[in-house]
């Protein structure tokens, strides 16, 4: 992805395969807002990410004199600088329940998909795939429930969601229609939102090629 046409006093440094930079890029696109995207390899780290950002990580994100170096923190921010369109619920007992949904998605699918990204052994690969394959196919007939997860909007927590299910196929996981036939229509649902093709780094699109 390249800089956005408007003029931006805002900079993500995005890991351009990473499900986390992804989820970032989705709150991106879906406010509109205008930003200079630059992906960086993360085994080749410039110096500028490490002059300002303590841990030297990815994704890092810069506004202005404002510099954020934890995904789920710049996901909020942005929906606060930019309240329109809001992705989370207004009321607090639902923004709690959102926040709880997001911390379920980090234990329950990102972390095996953080261990199958690392393919440190064939063995925590395996069990990894087949524990995030199990837990997809147990809430499935929740997608059906209603148009997002567990939402009438299109919030954070379908951020979260959208770049696991986009990484599938690479990461050796399938879901036939017959088996999840909800999730699938869930993914079309999210897939054909133009902020979620907007999101998509070149990396990204080779993933479903």
């Amino acid at each position: 992805m390249g800089v956005v046409a408007k003029r931006s006093s805002m900079t993500f440094y995005s890991d351009p395969a990473s499900q986390y930079s992804h989820r970032v890029r989705i709150v991106l696109a879906e406010k509109g807002v205008a930003v200079d995207i630059k992906d960086v390899d993360p085994d080749d780290m410039p110096q500028e990410i490490a002059d300002i950002n303590p841990y030297n990580s990815l994704p890092t994100l810069v506004d202005r004199d404002l510099t954020l170096f934890e995904h789920y923190v710049m996901m909020e921010y942005l929906d606060e600088r930019f309240p329109h369109p809001p992705l989370l619920p207004v009321y607090p007992v639902a923004r709690a329940e959102s926040r709880q949904y997001m911390a379920r998605i980090q234990r329950d699918w990102c972390d095996k998909v953080d261990v199958i990204v690392a393919a440190k052994s064939k063995d925590s690969v395996t069990k990894a795939r087949k524990e995030l394959r199990e837990s997809l196919l147990a809430i499935a007939p929740l997608f059906d429930e209603k148009p997002f997860f567990m939402s009438e909007e299109f919030t954070l927590v379908d951020c979260c969601v959208a770049p696991i299910l986009w990484r599938l196929p690479s990461l050796g996981i399938e879901l036939t229609e017959k088996q999840a036939k909800p999730i699938h229509k869930y993914m079309e649902r999210l897939f054909e939102r133009e902020s979620f093709q907007i999101s998509l780094s070149e990396v990204e699109q080779e993933m479903r090629d």
